[in-house]
């Protein structure tokens, strides 16, 4: 912990440490090593206070309060989810749909959100997709249809189709206002996918605790932390 918090407090001399988003942009900073990874985070879609950038934090707190179950794409993704400090149930996309993926050719993954779907699993979720870009499609498609996730994370990794596979979600997410967290380019992960989605706990947890209000817009939280700042003397600091 004493390891962990010393890397966060670095992180946070590079990464804004004002809004909800900014939550996040550290977290995926300390996950991928990466100082420049948070200008590569996109946070799509509204909820009921907004279609501000802390939207898709919001809703994804919120969701792990009311216990929504968190379906990730493969086992990785789900492994690195942390069991501690909700009570979401945790299960995985893979391994569902076989006979579907044999039948069309399209891959076990796709094959296996399109089967939860059909099951009703994905409405209310806090979907998580950190390694297979068709399985993003394929949860892009079931939005079309009609379904809505409490909030997606989503960041398939590689070379083919991966960055067009997020884009497809951040459209999605913006036409049917989904609250989404994406990333641009090609690198990814599902260690990323967890981590962001262990932070979206760590806000419900400062939620349940009373260290943190959901109902604050963008702009008056970062207005509060300047003033705290200020009154800290935050010239001299």
């Amino acid at each position: 912990m004493e390891i962990a918090e010393t890397s966060m407090d670095i992180v946070r001399q590079f990464v804004p440490d004002e809004t909800l988003a900014d939550r996040i942009r550290q977290k995926s900073v300390h996950s991928m090593g990466d100082i420049e990874f948070q200008h590569l985070l996109e946070f799509t879609g509204s909820d009921e206070i907004g279609a501000d950038e802390d939207a898709p934090v919001r809703a994804g707190a919120r969701a792990v309060l009311d216990e929504a179950t968190i379906v990730t794409d493969i086992t990785m993704s789900m492994a690195g989810i942390t069991s501690r400090g909700h009570d979401c149930e945790k299960r995985k996309a893979i391994g569902n749909g076989a006979e579907l993926a044999k039948e069309t050719g399209m891959t076990r993954t796709a094959a296996s959100v399109l089967e939860l779907d059909r099951q009703g699993v994905y409405d209310g979720t806090i979907a998580v997709i950190g390694n297979a870009p068709t399985a993003a499609f394929a949860l892009a498609d079931c939005i079309e249809n009609g379904t809505r996730p409490a909030a997606i994370v989503a960041t398939p990794v590689g070379f083919v189709k991966a960055e067009e596979s997020r884009q497809r979600i951040r459209e999605v997410s913006e036409a049917y206002d989904v609250p989404a967290i994406t990333n641009v380019g090609r690198r990814g992960g599902s260690g990323l996918a967890a981590a962001l989605t262990n932070e979206l706990i760590h806000v419900a947890t400062d939620v349940r605790t009373g260290e943190l209000d959901l109902d604050l817009g963008v702009e008056t939280r970062a207005d509060r932390g300047r003033g705290a700042d200020e009154s800290d003397g935050g010239e001299e600091r």
